[in-house]
């Protein structure tokens, strides 16, 4: 089980790192000037790629989440708050890739401001995550 455990932390990290980017090139992707096609074009482009790239990465997260809850065993109420919080997280990697599509549509209709806060949420949850693995209170 130390193997999927390891995997499993290692998966959230990479899965991670893309939920903390991918909004902040939201915040970029909102700044642009209407005439500059280029700057959006490649920050699209990065934010396309690092979407697929995370994708996978989230899935592989969870199933190996799933592995070690199924093998270790049902413990603890801690353990279903925090599956609840990565369904949250799953959410809000979905949501990630409908502004993603609302971007390459030319929908956004939200500021730069408004994504600084949304990129907030992951780094929020990944703490009360944390509290909730390391100090096991219910």
């Amino acid at each position: 089980m130390f193997i999927v455990k390891t995997l499993h932390i290692w998966m959230v990290i990479s899965w991670f790192a893309g939920l903390f980017y991918l909004p902040r090139i939201f915040v970029n992707l909102a700044m642009v000037p209407a005439d500059s096609v280029a700057e959006r074009d490649r920050l699209l482009l990065m934010a396309g790629k690092l979407f697929k790239f995370m994708t996978p990465l989230g899935v592989l997260a969870i199933v190996f989440g799933f592995w070690l809850w199924f093998g270790y065993g049902f413990g603890g109420g801690w353990l279903h708050a925090k599956t609840a919080l990565v369904a949250v997280l799953a959410i809000y990697h979905w949501h990630c890739g409908r502004v993603l599509d609302a971007f390459r549509a030319g929908n956004n209709q939200r500021s730069h401001v408004w994504f600084r806060f949304y990129n907030e949420l992951p780094v929020i949850v990944l703490l009360i995550v944390l509290f909730l693995v390391v100090l096991k209170p219910f």
